[in-house]
């Protein structure tokens, strides 16, 4: 019981908190608020990078959940915006029929008053358990979809990893932009 509060402390401290409402978790990011739907559910996060993370519910079709990762790396450190992007797209090959992988980029999208990056990945993810070790195994999941968003601030610099089967994250696509717009 003592882990679970000092967890819920922790999480007030950085900025999330279940809402008072019960429809969703309070999210504080460079100083503004929004808050998130009530049917994501959070989680600890996996690792240490990640501020916070989100399991998504799945759609009709979908064998599991989409996950949203929050990043934030101070003093920026994480590459140039045309790198970033590079690297998301390199974590795709073409669906099966596809030459390419499919990708739409707004560079012109905003998080709260804040200009922002929206990348829109679709094809096969090539799945890796841990993504920086050159030896770990790929796993390819046919029909995902990576959205991917960042904007920097004068503190540092955030990232958004929307991802999962591509009906998920289309079905939640909707209220995902509308979370990142309603930052105030």
């Amino acid at each position: 019981m003592r882990r679970f509060a000092a967890f819920l402390f922790l999480l007030a401290v950085a900025g999330f908190a279940p809402a008072a409402d019960g429809k969703g978790t309070t999210v504080e990011l460079a100083g503004m608020k929004s808050t998130t739907p009530a049917d994501w559910k959070e989680e600890a996060p996996s690792n240490s990078m990640r501020l916070t993370q989100f399991k998504l519910p799945k759609a009709d079709g979908d064998a599991a959940d989409a996950e949203l990762a929050i990043f934030f790396f101070k003093g920026g450190g994480a590459g140039a915006l045309d790198a970033n992007l590079k690297r998301q797209t390199a974590k795709f090959e073409p669906a099966a029929g596809k030459d390419k992988v499919e990708e739409a980029i707004d560079k012109d999208f905003k998080v709260g008053t804040l200009k922002a990056t929206y990348q829109d990945v679709k094809g096969t993810f090539l799945f890796k358990a841990a993504p920086f070790d050159p030896n770990s195994k790929v796993t390819k999941k046919e029909g995902f979809r990576q959205i991917y968003v960042i904007f920097e601030t004068k503190d540092g610099q955030y990232y958004m990893t929307l991802i999962g089967g591509d009906k998920t994250v289309e079905k939640n696509k909707k209220a995902f932009d509308e979370f990142l717009k309603n930052f105030k």
